[in-house]
């Protein structure tokens, strides 16, 4: 209990760390105001009281917490935009896989249909038929 309460280690060690009235006055100030110097740089340290330190280290923290959760709602976002564009994109690609399989059943067994594409692609006509190009 003695050390806890022991103020003359305290003000002494605080007198070594104080610079000399000697070093922290000009030449032309009195060595009265350097009394008063010295008084002002202990009471400087207190100048900032303890809850507004607190009150900017919370407003620091919770500045931080919203920044992080705008990013967060912001990926969420685009990600859920991309996910939306990706199903439509392979919802399209199965009903053109669809039609094509259509397409590709009838040409195998429907025989108007393969007349058609063999006309059409292929530019072919049966052996009784004649042909006369207009241009």
């Amino acid at each position: 209990m003695n050390k806890a309460a022991n103020t003359y280690w305290t003000d002494s060690r605080l007198a070594t760390q104080r610079p000399t009235a000697r070093a922290f006055t000009p030449a032309f100030q009195a060595v009265g105001e350097a009394n008063v110097a010295r008084s002002a740089v202990r009471r400087r340290d207190l100048a900032i009281p303890s809850w507004a330190v607190f009150c900017m280290i919370m407003l620091a923290t919770f500045a931080v917490c919203v920044t992080v959760t705008m990013r967060a709602n912001a990926a969420i976002g685009t990600a859920e935009q991309k996910y939306e564009q990706m199903n439509s994109d392979v919802e399209m690609i199965r009903t053109t896989n669809a039609t094509l399989k259509n397409q590709v059943e009838r040409l195998r067994t429907d025989p108007r249909a393969i007349e058609t594409a063999a006309r059409t692609r292929l530019n072919m006509v049966r052996a009784n038929e004649v042909v006369v190009p207009l241009e």
